[in-house]
This record gives structure tokens, sequence and C-alpha cells, in this order.
């Protein structure tokens, strides 16, 4: 039986681009894979925002990230998880538990980044680390990802504060020390991006693709013909939630029983599984 990172890498060595949504509980996994989706980003932005009802500003632990990862994995198991791991929550050491624990619990790849924590108090910039210090950290998950064969995506936040020369040394260094897929955080234009993803000398690049960036957001099409090999959209299934909640919110305070979004009752109950549960539940029936 393949494990989830082999299915991973199976999908990677494919020629078609990779969309991934980005979930956060086991409902958006559920649907996701419902939908045909083999893969899904774990999004801390996502995550920040269900459990904490607010930014994704460095505040969410690793426990609460693993305890969501849990709830993905099991409402759908066989889909390809990438689990954010932010900064590692802490030193080297910090990174290689979370690669660890990411990897024991059936996740097929995890990212790690190179910003520094605890951050700054305020919501703007992304300081980074030295780039000897980010250097340990990439290489303490790459040695640490060989127990269960989990993939690492190396990130680099450092574009907006110390420049696109400097990000694109860090996705060389990242490459070297052995990172499976790389990700440049914040490109400026077009050009950035090519640099960014030669610096990945032919291992696939990651991108974010929801809208929101200073820079136009490109196309799955556009991205792939950049060299872009993943797309995750963090607000893709998020922002919907949230206009859909408001929606609903709206309805009943204006006295009705649900938005003209609301999904058919009927719908819901199938959407959540009702008949599956009766239908696994059969052999357990006490007989009449």
């Amino acid at each position: 039986m393949t494990t989830a990172p082999q299915r991973l890498r199976a999908l990677l060595a494919d020629p078609a681009f990779v969309v991934m949504p980005a979930v956060w509980d086991g409902l958006s996994a559920k649907l996701t894979y419902g939908a045909g989706f083999k893969t899904a980003f774990l999004s801390g932005s996502c995550v920040a925002a269900s459990r904490l009802g607010g930014p994704d500003l460095d505040l969410v632990s690793f426990g609460e990230m693993f305890d969501s990862f849990n709830m993905v994995h099991a409402a759908a198991p066989d889909l390809l998880v990438l689990a954010d791991g932010d900064h590692g929550y802490g030193n080297a050491m910090n990174v290689q538990r979370t690669v660890r624990g990411y990897g024991r619990a059936g996740a097929a790849a995890v990212l790690i980044e190179d910003k520094i924590t605890p951050r700054a108090l305020t919501s703007a910039g992304k300081p980074c680390l030295p780039r000897e210090e980010a250097r340990m950290k990439i290489r303490a998950a790459v040695t640490a990802a060989k127990e269960s064969g989990i993939l690492v995506l190396a990130r680099t936040d450092c574009r907006p504060t110390q420049g696109i020369d400097e990000a694109v040394a860090r996705i060389e260094m990242y490459v070297e020390e052995g990172a499976d897929i790389l990700f440049l955080d914040s490109p400026a234009d077009d050009a950035e991006v090519k640099r960014a993803v030669a610096a990945a000398k032919g291992r696939p690049s990651f991108a974010v693709l929801s809208p929101g960036a200073p820079r136009a957001t490109p196309s799955q099409t556009e991205a792939a013909k950049l060299g872009f090999k993943i797309g995750t959209y963090p607000t893709g299934l998020l922002s919907p939630v949230a206009a859909g909640m408001k929606a609903g919110l709206a309805a009943l305070k204006a006295g009705e029983a649900e938005s003209k979004m609301a999904l058919p009752p009927a719908d819901l109950r199938a959407a959540l599984g009702y008949a599956d549960y009766d239908t696994e539940a059969k052999p357990y029936l006490l007989k009449a």
C-alpha cells in the first residue's frame, strides 16, 4: 500500500497543474474530496479564522494546527494534505517535532517558513531569520522527514523586507538542503516568479492564487505557464463560507428561516453523510 507522501510524489510527477483548495476542518475536507480534488492545503490562515475568529498573525499553536489536521484527515482519509507547519513553532528541534508529528499522523507534505517568531507587535511586514539560521531549520525538517517520507515545502517570506536577490538565494539554498517543494511569498511581478522557479531547479514551485495580493493574481493557466506546479486558494472556501454565514444571520434577523443561499435540507443531509452513517451502522443493528 502506498503512503500519502508517495501518492503526492506521483501526482507531482504528472504534467498537470495541481489545484489545492485550502481546508480547516472535517466538513471543508469532506466536501473538497467529494468534489474530486485529490489534494488540499491545511491553511494556517483558515485555521486561525475558524478557531480564533481572527487573522493569521502567528497566534495559532502547533497543538491547534495538529488537532485541525486530525479532523481533516479523519473526515477525508484519502485526501493528500499539505499541512501548514508555519515557522515550526520554535527552533530547529521544534521544527523536527512538527515534521515528525505530521508525518506520523498521515500528512503528505509540510510547509516550513523562515519568518521570525514571535513576530513584532504589528500586523505589517514579515521579518525573517538570518539566512544560515533558516538553512538549519530546513536541514532539520529534511532530516526529520526521512522517518515518514513526508515532503518538505520550504517557504521564504523575505522578499518584502530583504529583496528578491536574497529570496532567490534562499530558494537555491533550500534546494541544496533537499527541500521537495519551493515557495517564494510575495513576488512583485512575473519576472521575479520566473527567477524563483528557475532557482528551484526543476522541483515543484508552489503559489498562493487567491485574490488580494498587491500584484494581479494569475489564473490557473497563467500560473502553469509561469512554471508553478501547485496553486492553493486560502480564501477560496473560507470567503464564501463567511459570506454564507453573514447571509444566514441577516435572514434570521429579518424574520426568515434561512437565506436564499441555503442548501435544501435533503442536499445538506446528503453532504453531511446521513445515508453513509446508516449504511455503516447496519451490520451492528440488533436482531428483532
